[in-house]
């Protein structure tokens, strides 16, 4: 059975060096010729003379080594060929292929670049950005990084008193005389001029999954974790009120320490290389918030949490928030998650990777999903009594099965109002059922 280090064939082909590219470009790996999908030897053609076209094909096209072996099996020669894992790209004619799985899959665009600086020991954030100098950068947000950073210990006092420039410098933050991709998102007024959709979009929906209404949040990343903040939890989610004495107290549907924590996972941990803005989807019963980003091969959502490290694509972004006290490494931060949400009595979020981002999903505690749903059924009762009010003072020998119709309500909900209205001395019947007619005493108050 093929596996992630290996695969194979019934006979030879050249097109297979794409695959030997692949190993080369990941973990190494092993191709058998002469074996069939099911791992039974079948055997393969001119053995001998494949042993020594083989390495020539490899080193001319690929420019690497192989080791090739012959084998029989009841008198069936079958070949192994080990490709062990290059420290530095291998190209297939200007093609660049990766083994991920069982699969072996052409690199192009953000995953190639991605690949290439991995390749040479560097990440996308520690790239450097010409033509920006640090009095480019936004001074109020580096005076509240030194506020952040005193208050958890974590820089000493003598490196905080520091020019923004040696600031910059301890955090690493420099390539030579050149600020990193890592600085420009962390403290300039303006990333986007120089990473596209490296901002925050947060839309209402219906639970159709329609879009209510929608905001943008812009500039560096400690203004946007700060600026997401305040326009969810004042805007698009609603606190339960409740009383304590004469304390008023506000519980949102989800704790805020929950919600803070898996913001800023969200802006550390995306692959801001993708283009595409983090997003977070706010329902009546959830929210959800997406960033686009790429596990290790092989590593699931359980693999990534039990490393309890920071995050492989973004080091020095997720230093810079660590240093402020702002963040701990994934497997704690959703400790943290999960400690503040059963504190509240509210579900623990769900987790999930679908290959181009990770998505974590709060579901509203129970209490609040009733209340809400409660609230906006008695919401829709008070516009029926009140509509029913006024067809009826407008044409008083409507009937129920007509009242039902003009409200798209069924009759008996219609009966039930109308009971309602009448013991609550609003409505009073005139004449006989047949042929009397409504009469409305007074308006709701």
């Amino acid at each position: 059975m093929e596996t992630q280090n290996i695969e194979y064939k019934q006979t030879w082909r050249d097109e297979y060096l794409k695959w030997i590219c692949g190993f080369a470009n990941a973990q190494g790996g092993t191709i058998f010729i002469g074996i069939d999908d099911d791992g039974n030897v079948c055997g393969v053609k001119d053995a001998k003379k494949l042993m020594e076209d083989i390495p020539n094909k490899v080193r001319d096209v690929l420019g690497i080594m192989v080791d090739i072996n012959i084998y029989e099996k009841k008198g069936l020669s079958y070949l192994k060929i080990i490709t062990e894992p290059y420290p530095y790209p291998v190209n297939y004619k200007g093609q660049y292929h990766y083994r991920s799985g069982s699969t072996k899959q052409e690199l192009k665009g953000a995953a190639l670049d991605r690949f290439m600086l991995r390749k040479q020991g560097k990440t996308w954030d520690a790239v450097p950005v010409p033509y920006v100098k640090t009095d480019d950068l936004d001074n109020d947000t580096l005076l509240l990084f030194r506020k952040f950073a005193k208050r958890s210990g974590r820089i000493k006092e003598i490196d905080l008193q520091e020019s923004n420039r040696g600031l910059l410098d301890k955090l690493r933050l420099f390539d030579g005389e050149y600020l990193k991709r890592a600085a420009i998102l962390l403290f300039h007024p303006d990333p986007e001029r120089f990473v596209t959709g490296a901002y925050i979009k947060v839309g209402q929906f219906e639970e159709d999954a329609n879009l209510l209404f929608q905001d943008e949040v812009h500039g560096n990343l400690f203004q946007q974790v700060s600026s997401i903040l305040d326009l969810i939890t004042t805007k698009y989610m609603k606190a339960m009120i409740s009383y304590e004495g004469i304390q008023r107290v506000e519980t949102l549907p989800v704790p805020y320490e929950a919600l803070r924590e898996a913001i800023l996972n969200a802006v550390v941990h995306k692959t801001y290389e993708s283009n595409n803005p983090i997003q977070i989807a706010v329902y009546n019963n959830k929210i959800e918030i997406w960033n686009t980003g790429v596990l290790p091969d092989n590593w699931t959502i359980e693999n990534l949490l039990s490393t309890h490290r920071s995050n492989p694509y973004n080091p020095d972004i997720a230093n810079v928030f660590f240093r402020a006290g702002e963040i701990e490494a994934w497997g704690r931060g959703i400790e943290r998650i999960n400690k503040a949400c059963m504190a509240e009595g509210c579900p623990l979020p769900e987790l999930r990777y679908d290959g181009n981002g990770i998505w974590i999903v709060f579901q509203y505690k129970k209490e609040t999903n009733e209340k809400s749903r409660e609230k906006s059924r008695e919401k829709s009762r008070e516009k029926s009594r009140e509509k029913i009010i006024q067809l009826l003072t407008e044409h008083p020998t409507m009937t129920t099965t007509e009242l039902a119709e003009k409200l798209g309500i069924t009759s008996k909900s219609v009966e039930k109002h109308i009971k309602r209205l009448k013991d609550e001395g609003i409505l009073r019947r005139m004449g006989s059922r047949r042929s009397g007619n409504w009469e409305v005493i007074h308006q709701q108050k």
